[in-house]
């Protein structure tokens, strides 16, 4: 009898003919390395699912902080190490570069853009030889970018010597002079190859200001009549002649001469048409200039908020993260056809074709300029700075603002002005009036900041007679040449060959740091400390301090890049010279020492004398007794007048931890009145004056007037 389990069918597996299916791997992706994650962000959008791309964070390796980190003796070989704290960064971007299908390096296109890459490229074990890694863009666009990555390149070898040059000739002098100060003078100070020379054109300003010899002069400023508009004129001269007015005695002699009761007669009136260009586009340089003189940005807020415009910003929507400007590192003027047809599009379009300029202006280079990349300008005309005002900071905005204004207008036709000169005469005696009047707007439409202001006159001719309704001689005397501005210094190094402007933020932010200079009425003036330190070096190491010198070295830096010289023999060329030097100030430099002074009064906390001492923001008072009481006061300056606040208290000068100049009430905290500019008479109590109400009313008609 057959068991249960036999009564059972047995049930078989279902087969099928299909091949079982394996599962499929998942394809790799191009890895594409930047230096922000914000560049990353907005590339990896453009380039698709097939890309995966990430931030290095800038510079991966560097020499060492603690030590020379060059091998003289071979070469001067620079010993490269890992940046500390970048160990997870480059376990990250070893793990994505073996599982990569291929990896592009697209680091900023200059010369530290391509040493970064050139690092990156040994970090991951990178093919130079044979491999084309290298992408570089112009700007972070679409179009840009994906144009870019059909033709990389192997990493330009002559651009890493450049850049590996400068890097060891600035370690090579500021890890040499460095140490000697501090064993001869002060722990803490420092000099430079470039900060050196700039400390030197302040130092030589302050030097001319404080041997300068005013001289006197007179003029004669008066008002004419005619029916009943009124119009300023200046004297000019006598008999036909241009005379000076050296002194009083001078002025009587022309008052003697007029009889200011009879009538004047206009004798000569010239109408003239004279046009006005527009400037080109920004270069770094102009841009940093242009940005301290009428937004009063600091050269270093300048560059982080033009980082951040061509990094890509969050425009919303389908656009996300786009690049609004172009590479703002360079010293080219130039630009493209194509953002060349765009603007006249835009121009015909917004304001009419006889805006548009046919032939548009031509910048001049500056000498010895790379020309590498295009001017600074926006990606797209087309996107106005009211388009985008609430996807930006403020900072953002004005620089944006600044920068498309600036290249539209280049792009466009001269403002035209209808100008008169009318002399106006006397018993010989001659006075000069002009007049000018806006005729055709012309680029101003687009850069209302560039606009001249009219000087209407009356409509005269030969002949008529006006009325002298008021005559102010004055005396004046001679001023001698302004402190150097932020924007004032960038514009002398630039046009002294020194440095680079990717470099001025840095230069003019250490000479600060150091306290080799302050800043008052936002001019720099020499600290005592500079210019000890100045002199010491220029002593010893003249080559350093030398201007033309470092601009010839700057040039042979630009020859490296340019393949034209060999980047060791520059170094040798300046180092052989340099290391006599640095034996001689080794052995012949006397020990400075810096003499604490007595303050006059006695520690409010112990009673023992207070000293005034040299720290690095400049001098204060110490307790003697220090370690042991630590008290401090910071020096102050009355300016001799009261707090237009409190009416109590004296206004006195004081200094923010990085140095700069503020004006505050001398019973802070009981009364916080604060200004950072030089109170005067006329300041108010909310540190306003006058002229800041003139200033906000032309603002506000400049505005009325574009909004229009």
């Amino acid at each position: 009898m057959a068991t249960e389990t036999e009564k059972k069918p047995v049930k078989k597996r279902a087969t099928t003919t299909k091949a079982k299916t394996k599962s499929k791997a998942k394809p790799k992706k191009n890895l594409v390395i930047v230096e922000s994650p914000s560049k990353a962000k907005t590339i990896e959008k453009y380039l698709g699912s097939t890309y995966k791309v990430v931030a290095s964070i800038g510079h991966i390796r560097d020499l060492p902080k603690s030590t020379m980190g060059v091998d003289i003796e071979n070469d001067y070989a620079p010993k490269y190490i890992n940046i500390r704290g970048k160990g997870d960064v480059i376990k990250g971007l070893k793990k994505d570069a073996k599982a990569a299908k291929h990896v592009y390096l697209a680091s900023d296109p200059d010369r530290e853009g391509e040493a970064i890459a050139w690092h990156l490229s040994h970090i991951l074990d990178l093919d130079l030889e044979s491999g084309e890694n290298r992408v570089v863009f112009n700007e972070i666009t679409k179009d840009a970018v994906k144009d870019a990555f059909k033709q990389p390149r192997k990493i330009d070898m002559d651009l890493v010597d450049a850049q590996q040059a400068r890097r060891v000739l600035d370690r090579l002098v500021g890890y040499s002079i460095s140490p000697i100060l501090w064993k001869k003078v002060k722990k803490g100070l420092s000099a430079g190859r470039v900060q050196s020379v700039a400390l030197g054109l302040v130092i030589a300003r302050e030097n001319e200001i404080q041997a300068f010899q005013p001289d006197e002069y007179w003029t004669m400023d008066s008002e004419f009549k005619k029916d009943k508009t009124t119009f300023k004129a200046t004297f000019y001269g006598v008999d036909g002649k241009k005379l000076e007015l050296p002194d009083n005695e001078a002025v009587q002699d022309i008052l003697r001469r007029l009889n200011q009761k009879s009538d004047f007669d206009i004798t000569k009136v010239e109408a003239k048409e004279r046009k006005r260009n527009p400037q080109p586009a920004f270069t770094t340089s102009t841009l940093q200039q242009t940005a301290n003189t009428q937004l009063n940005f600091r050269t270093r807020k300048t560059m982080m908020a033009a980082q951040q415009l061509y990094e890509g910003i969050n425009l919303g929507g389908k656009e996300g993260s786009v690049g609004l400007i172009t590479y703002m590192r360079t010293d080219s003027t130039r630009i493209s056809e194509i953002a060349k047809a765009d603007a006249s599009t835009f121009i015909h379009e917004e304001y009419g074709a006889e805006y548009a300029a046919t032939k548009p202006v031509q910048g001049k280079q500056q000498e010895g300029a790379q020309d590498a990349h295009e001017a600074i300008r926006p990606t797209s005309v087309f996107r106005t700075p009211a388009s985008i005002k609430d996807k930006l900071t403020n900072d953002q905005f004005k620089l944006y603002q600044l920068i498309w204004s600036r290249f539209v207008a280049s792009q466009m036709t001269p403002e035209i002005l209808d100008t008169m000169a009318v002399t106006i005469e006397q018993n010989g005696v001659m006075f000069r009036a002009n007049g000018s009047k806006t005729k055709f707007a012309g680029f101003t439409k687009a850069y209302p900041a560039a606009k001249e202001k009219d000087n209407k006159l009356p409509t005269l001719t030969v002949g008529d007679l006006v009325q002298l309704a008021k005559m102010s001689p004055e005396q004046h005397f001679t001023q001698p040449p302004a402190r150097y501005t932020e924007a004032a210094l960038v514009k002398a190094l630039e046009e002294n060959g020194v440095g680079r402007p990717s470099t001025y933020a840095a230069t003019i932010e250490t000479i600060q740091k150091r306290g080799y200079v302050r800043i008052d009425a936002k001019k720099f003036v020499p600290t005592e400390l500079g210019e000890l330190v100045q002199n010491t070096v220029q002593e010893f190491f003249p080559d350093v301090t030398n201007i033309k010198f470092t601009a010839e070295v700057e040039t042979s830096l630009d020859n490296v890049e340019a393949g034209k010289e060999n980047w060791v023999k520059v170094i040798d060329d300046f180092f052989k010279p340099f290391s006599k030097e640095l034996t001689k100030a080794e052995t012949e430099m006397e020990k400075i020492v810096l003499k604490d002074r007595l303050a006059g009064f006695n520690c409010d906390v112990c009673g023992a004398p207070m000293l005034e001492k040299m720290g690095r923001y400049g001098k204060f008072y110490a307790c003697s007794r220090f370690p042991d009481c630590r008290n401090t006061q910071t020096i102050v300056e009355e300016i001799g007048l009261g707090c237009p606040k409190c009416g109590i208290g004296q206004i006195v000068e004081r200094k923010t931890k990085r140095g700069r100049t503020f004006y505050g009430c001398s019973r802070y905290p009981d009364c916080d009145f604060v200004s950072w500019d030089k109170p005067t008479e006329k300041t108010r109590a909310d540190g306003t004056t006058p002229k800041d109400d003139e200033v906000a009313d032309t603002k506000a008609e400049k505005e009325t007037e574009q909004a229009k």
